[in-house]
């Protein structure tokens, strides 16, 4: 039994560089996504402004006119989309491949955000448990400068954890609507374009 449970504990404390290593690498993607998710927030103030007031006005007759000039005037994509929509052939099966491959770019975008919303706190608790063993053998043995140092690093670990999977999650929660509004918005451009081309 003995065997086991050592054997368990030098796996476990073997796994404190690579979960620090992880935290840090995660960390500076929350911080990269911050400033993405900031640069595409403007973008997408930019383009709503001009781009609510086409939909607001379209109809069967004019959407060929009214969208044809966004064609994918921003990084954004749904600008991005409906470039390829406008510029597709008129068949109802072309809208409609269009529209899944748009929700499948959507899904693909959303998942940066939630892997750090779900493994940031995950590798935060890790951080946490796999030094609180050697911290306690510390204070059985009266070493003092050991535990603090141990606890130190459980501390930091589980900060940096939860403050990645709150941008992750933050992130993923506007973006999430974003992209609804943005994927009934497509509908609705769709079903016109199949109206138009009756």
């Amino acid at each position: 039994m003995d065997q086991i449970t050592n054997l368990l504990y030098w796996i476990s404390t073997g796994l404190l560089i690579p979960v620090i290593v992880l935290l840090l690498i995660f960390f500076l993607r929350a911080l990269l996504l911050v400033g993405l998710f900031y640069g595409m927030y403007i973008q997408k103030l930019k383009f709503n402004k001009t781009f609510k007031e086409k939909i607001n006005n379209l109809n069967e007759d004019n959407v060929d006119d009214l969208l044809g000039n966004i064609n994918g005037t921003t990084k954004l994509l749904l600008s991005i989309y409906l470039g390829k929509l406008i510029k597709s052939h008129p068949k109802d099966i072309y809208y409609d491949k269009i529209l899944n491959d748009f929700e499948m770019a959507c899904q693909k975008d959303l998942s940066g955000s939630q892997t750090l919303a779900k493994l940031g706190p995950i590798l935060g608790l890790m951080g946490t448990l796999i030094p609180m063993g050697p911290a306690l053998v510390g204070l059985a043995s009266g070493d003092i400068e050991s535990m603090a140092l141990n606890m130190q690093v459980a501390f930091a670990t589980t900060v940096i954890g939860l403050l990645t999977g709150a941008v992750g999650f933050v992130v993923m929660q506007v973006k999430r609507r974003w992209y609804a509004s943005d994927i009934s918005d497509m509908e609705f451009v769709v079903e016109l374009l199949k109206l138009s081309k009756k």
